[in-house]
């Protein structure tokens, strides 16, 4: 190996061929979980998305009641 450019070259496949190896080991999704577990983590995250967006939903509610009698307390003054 005289020539720098095969030691890089040879170094730059050797990469790749190790991330093509584990990506296998990993089958193939990053994480290593196996398809059960996955659709149990993507149920309960599907879930707690639901609670969340129903949370989001009161939240909104009482803000705009309280904007409400704010506004209509301020308007009772007013006539007064």
């Amino acid at each position: 190996m005289n020539n720098p450019f095969e030691f890089v070259l040879i170094i730059i496949a050797m990469v790749f061929l190790f991330a093509l190896l584990k990506r296998r080991m990993e089958n193939g999704d990053g994480r290593g979980q196996e398809p059960a577990e996955e659709s149990r983590e993507n149920a309960r995250l599907r879930d707690e998305v639901s609670e969340l967006k129903e949370r989001i939903k009161v939240l909104e509610r009482i803000t705009v009641e309280k904007e409400n009698s704010l506004s209509r307390e301020i308007e009772d003054l007013r006539n007064r």
